[in-house]
């Protein structure tokens, strides 16, 4: 029982956590000043069941409804026939090429042609439908743009919004508000939500990089909130929730078949990424956290550098992802209209004759459904 204790408190150690000459009784909550607790970080865990459970609700009495009113069917694709040789190929490697596609239609006296109808069936098959990925993503739009406002209003009489300077100014003696506990805490909740339901959801090519980023923004949201650091991570979500309002949108308006709606809200979310993601975030964030932070507190801790890099790592993720927003964004332009998804697609995506749009869905296919 000492050991474990003694791991415990060499995990706690001050040293780590806390700028030097700072003591966690340095930080306990007093009359004066209520600083973050990190034992409430268990909170957002049954949170997490509340908002999954708001979710469903949601999704069966509200945004299911709203789809099916603006025309969008909930039939999935017809099961495929039954073909065992066909169905144990198919579990081994999903993807067959020219050679496989001729040596099954021999062994099964089919065409070729016959052959890769089937494995498009079977992919197929597997698919969501539409009415689905609507209401996934009409959930993801609600909690965005709550979350957005949210946060917007209540930082708007912050100082450190305007000033950023402030996120450092008197750290680590800086209190939190319950407006910020709450920002945090649902916020918490949701990732940790959508980590547990990403296995359940519409399936995407990028599901682990996508599972990584969830894991790392929970870490991010978590180790701020142990080192004090609660008012850089405010303006981290404020920066992200944005962005993700308007790709929401376009995903919903495609499912609904209004192009021309898709394509205005698709332009608007890449000027909001470019702006929030590769603007706002590394050369206003990361900045400070990278320049201001040590200027002004003088002397870091440990944590401060594993949290210095996980944002990095969510840079890193940016300039990915951008990457292939350009493409596809340059790609969509030239087919004349913005394919769906500008940021993700099913895993099972049927590639079209059009080698434009075959290019479109296999940038797709890597690209995030949601992030931080």
């Amino acid at each position: 029982m000492s050991a474990f204790r003694q791991v415990i408190d060499a995990f706690w150690s001050p040293d780590i956590w806390l700028p030097p000459n700072t003591k966690w009784s340095d930080l306990e909550p007093n009359e004066q000043v209520q600083y973050t607790d990190h034992r409430h970080l268990f909170y957002p865990l049954p949170m997490a069941v509340v908002v999954l459970l708001i979710r469903y609700l949601l999704e069966k009495h509200c945004f299911s409804p709203f789809g099916i009113s603006l025309g969008i069917k909930s039939t999935k694709p017809k099961r495929v026939p039954n073909n065992d040789l066909l169905e144990e190929t198919f579990a081994r490697n999903s993807k067959w090429n020219h050679k496989e596609v001729v040596g099954l239609a021999k062994r099964l006296d089919w065409t070729e042609r016959q052959v890769e109808r089937w494995l498009r069936l079977r992919r197929a098959q597997g698919k969501p439908s539409t009415l689905v990925k609507f209401c996934e993503s009409s959930w993801r739009c609600f909690y965005y743009t709550f979350s957005f406002h949210y946060g917007l209003v209540f930082l708007w009489n912050k100082p450190w919004l305007w000033n950023i300077d402030y996120c450092w100014i008197g750290y680590p003696h800086q209190g939190v508000t319950r407006d910020t506990w709450w920002y945090y805490m649902l916020s918490l909740s949701f990732y940790w939500a959508l980590a547990v339901s990403q296995f359940f959801d519409v399936k995407r090519k990028d599901f682990w990089q996508m599972f990584v980023h969830h894991i790392c923004t929970i870490c991010l949201l978590s180790f701020s909130w142990i080192c004090n650091f609660h008012r850089i991570g405010t303006l981290v979500l404020l920066t992200h929730d944005c962005g993700d309002i308007f790709l929401e949108c376009a995903k919903m308006a495609k499912y609904a078949k209004y192009q021309k709606l898709c394509d205005f809200i698709s332009v608007v979310f890449i000027v909001v990424w470019l702006v929030t993601r590769i603007g706002l975030f590394p050369f206003w964030i990361l900045y400070s956290t990278s320049v201001d932070a040590p200027e002004v507190v003088n002397q870091m801790f440990p944590a401060y550098y594993i949290f210095n890099g996980l944002l990095f790592l969510l840079l890193g993720l940016h300039l990915y992802w951008t990457h292939l927003i350009l493409r596809i964004a340059y790609l969509s332009w030239n087919s004349g209209k913005m394919d769906g998804d500008i940021r993700s697609s099913s895993s099972d995506e049927i590639t079209l004759d059009d080698d434009s749009n075959t290019k479109i869905d296999d940038i797709n296919g890597a690209l995030p459904n949601g992030t931080i």
